[in-house]
């Protein structure tokens, strides 16, 4: 009895780490041995190598069509001794082993343990609950009107799941300044490296990092503490730093009733009007505000609101007299009900 038991608990062990080249060979001599066996018997009609295949197949699944089945009293046994209990065995372990793979790698997708493989995307660095759940929910909608949808992909050091996982990709990892752990999100192929953690020294330094790793990514870095802002546009000017408004609202909101509501609408991706950018493309020599100005609205029922000379946004400049020029390169910012996709420059500047 004591052998038995031995002998069963080393075959299940074997079998629970069986490869998948072990569970082909098994197959295979489970496969031959029946051939021979059933051959032996005189089931000539079963052992022809194409109906065999098709006939252990639906016969070791269970399936049992009844088109093929044997006729001597032989080849019944064998069947009904070893070929469909080996045969259901092995069949459900191949389905359970199929079934293990496909629930081993969902649960590595959804705890962020899978390397991505993705490029111009928009990069997510940082976990605030709601807050970031808001932010992907925004960009998930801003999206929806760029023509190329670029995914997001959400980076995170918090314990969590992927929180949306049927809309964005999502990267776990233990540090945001190791290159193994930001390889996995592609943090070097990135079109927009949006940074914003709890913590506002680890946002200073994650933008160091993404600075060096991708300087040519658009990098937005939100601080609570204003003061670190100067800090990183020292070291990293073409990072564009977002603080906290809320104090500044209030303010204006005091002495300019609807000023909260009005800045609200302007960055809001419901329907209604909506503030946007556009790059002025680089081959365009010069266009006069006063042109751009009335042409937008013209022919696009929009309103130009300012622009920043080279893309260099802390040289910015609203309301534009007329007599400015607008480059190609400068970025133009503008209101309008919805983004504008297909701008015809030569037209504005007409």
């Amino acid at each position: 009895m004591a052998s038995w038991t031995h002998i069963r608990k080393l075959m299940l062990r074997y079998f629970s780490e069986s490869r998948w080249y072990t569970i082909v060979i098994i197959t295979f001599i489970y496969g031959l041995l029946a051939w021979l066996m059933l051959s032996a018997a005189g089931e000539e009609a079963l052992t022809s190598h194409a109906d065999f295949f098709y006939w252990m197949a639906v016969t070791a699944s269970t399936v049992g069509y009844g088109d093929l089945s044997p006729v001597t009293p032989a080849g019944k046994i064998i069947v009904s001794l070893y070929v469909i209990p080996v045969g259901l065995s092995i069949f459900a372990m191949v389905v359970g082993r199929i079934a293990a793979w496909v629930s081993h790698h969902w649960q590595r997708g959804l705890l962020g343990m899978k390397p991505l493989h993705v490029e111009n995307h928009i990069l997510v660095i940082g976990w605030n609950e709601n807050k970031t759940l808001l932010l992907l929910d925004l960009l998930l909608k801003e999206r929806e009107a760029l023509p190329d949808k670029p995914e997001i992909v959400l980076c995170v050091k918090a314990d969590i799941h992927n929180p949306m996982p049927d809309k964005i990709e999502f990267v776990k990892v233990d540090s945001f300044n190791r290159d193994e752990d930001m390889d996995k999100a592609c943090v070097a192929t990135a079109r927009t490296i949006l940074m914003d953690n709890p913590q506002d020294d680890v946002t200073l330094t994650t933008a160091l990092y993404c600075t060096n790793r991708n300087p040519d990514a658009h990098k937005v870095a939100y601080f609570t503490d204003d003061t670190l802002v100067p800090l990183l546009q020292m070291h990293c000017p073409k990072v564009e730093c977002t603080p906290s408004v809320a104090v500044e609202m209030l303010a204006k909101a005091a002495f300019d009733p609807g000023s909260s509501m009005l800045h609200h609408d302007l960055i809001s991706v419901d329907d209604g009007q909506a503030q946007f950018s556009a790059q002025v493309p680089v081959d365009i020599q010069s266009l006069a505000v006063e042109h751009v100005f009335h042409n937008f609205k013209r022919e696009y029922n929009a309103i130009l609101i300012g622009y920043a000379p080279g893309g260099v946004y802390k040289n910015m400049v609203l309301n534009p007299d007329f007599s400015h020029t607008i480059c190609g390169g400068d970025k133009v910012f503008y209101i309008a009900g919805s983004r504008l996709n297909d701008i015809n420059w030569q037209t504005l500047g007409a």
